[in-house]
């Protein structure tokens, strides 16, 4: 079976619908380089086949849309010594090369992202057109246990979130549920589970004439009147929390901002849990995301991904990244040896370093993206 599966639904008008499923739920769906290179091409010719009217990305099972990208073979390719740089530059550079075509699609692209979604699979999810979440969504771009940054695309949408919650966020990793999704602009459309089914549906009753978007936007509309219901009571910390994230994150560097952290007192559940997790997160993870998110601030999409896959190659040449996997998801013995004991001891030029080109502007492998 193959790890992506590519439907076309045929509407009542004649045009069809075209589905991606990612189809490795075993692996919670986490996105491998083979998926990439089997969803890239098949977007391309949708794009051009006038059949087509709009794209549904989703996902077997309930736990997981994707729960991020295929680390496991990244560290295997760097720990091996044998052209660890060729994986790791083709990963990324498929990864982003999808995730822009995705942010810039000229058709509607609907995801349904129940369940996790994480790290790679927010690459996915945040540039579609039309982001559904439902009672299960669990958003978050975890990096910082694992020695890296929030990228596909992360230095883009963390900088377009109110205040400083991107920087807040990026450094602790705190989850994102479906009503702060949606405050936040993550998601378009909270929707109740049990609607799943329902939305492929309609989309095939549907007649296909005219703007796409309006028809699918009348559609969710209506899927989300009738889930206001689940939604209506749901925890919003990071509403709740947005004078606390500004007060905590106005300080003058890192080190400020994880002193206030770790100073503030709460009973409060997900405050806890962002003091604990930036805690034992890799401390070049801390000081590389507010320099990456600084950095990108002003940068266009385009030149986000560009330094985006700068940064991402230039930390599989280091000693954090590997480390970080190893001890959360291969011995998971979650006691990684960072490189440095705390943000204090990070080398500035060390950051420097990793946000440094590999490559010339004339041979950089996204150029052309």
């Amino acid at each position: 079976m193959s790890c992506v599966i590519f439907t076309e639904h045929v509407t009542a008008s004649g045009q069809f619908i075209g589905e991606i499923c990612l189809n490795s739920e075993k692996n919670l769906n986490a996105l491998t380089l083979d998926m990439i290179e089997l969803i890239l091409p098949k977007l391309s010719q949708w794009q051009d086949d006038p059949r087509i009217s709009a794209v549904l990305l989703d996902s077997v099972g309930e736990k997981a849309f994707c729960a991020g990208g295929d680390v496991v073979s990244l560290h295997n390719a760097i720990t091996s010594g044998v052209a660890e740089d060729s994986f790791a530059e083709t990963f990324f550079t498929q990864e982003y090369r999808l995730d822009y075509l995705i942010h810039t699609y000229s058709k509607p692209i609907m995801c349904w992202g129940s369940g996790i979604v994480m790290g790679g699979g927010m690459g996915l999810y945040s540039g579609c057109s039309h982001r559904i979440v439902t009672q299960s969504s669990h958003l978050a771009m975890p990096e910082v246990s694992i020695g890296l940054y929030p990228d596909v695309g992360g230095s883009w949408f963390l900088n377009r979130m109110p205040g400083r919650t991107g920087l807040f966020l990026g450094l602790t990793g705190n989850a994102i549920n479906a009503v702060d999704a949606v405050f936040l602009g993550l998601a378009d459309r909270a929707i109740d589970l049990s609607l799943r089914s329902h939305l492929l549906q309609r989309l095939q009753a549907s007649d296909w004439v005219g703007s796409a978007s309006q028809i699918i936007d009348g559609i969710l509309r209506d899927l989300e009147a009738d889930s206001f219901v689940h939604f209506s009571e749901m925890a919003a910390p990071i509403q709740q929390h947005q004078a606390v994230i500004r007060q905590l994150t106005d300080q003058d560097d890192v080190a400020g901002i994880l002193a206030a952290l770790n100073a503030f007192q709460t009973d409060d559940p997900w405050l806890i849990r962002a003091k604990k997790s930036v805690s034992h997160g890799s401390p070049v993870s801390v000081c590389l995301i507010k320099r990456q998110l600084e950095r990108c601030r002003h940068l266009s999409l385009k030149e986000v991904f560009q330094q985006e896959l700068n940064v991402s190659v230039q930390c599989c040449r280091q000693r954090e990244l590997p480390e970080g996997i190893r001890a959360l998801l291969i011995d998971k013995d979650r006691q990684p040896k960072w490189t440095f004991a705390t943000v204090k001891d990070v080398d500035a030029q060390y950051i420097d370093g990793l946000l440094t080109s590999p490559w010339s502007k004339d041979t950089h492998p996204l150029v052309n993206l």
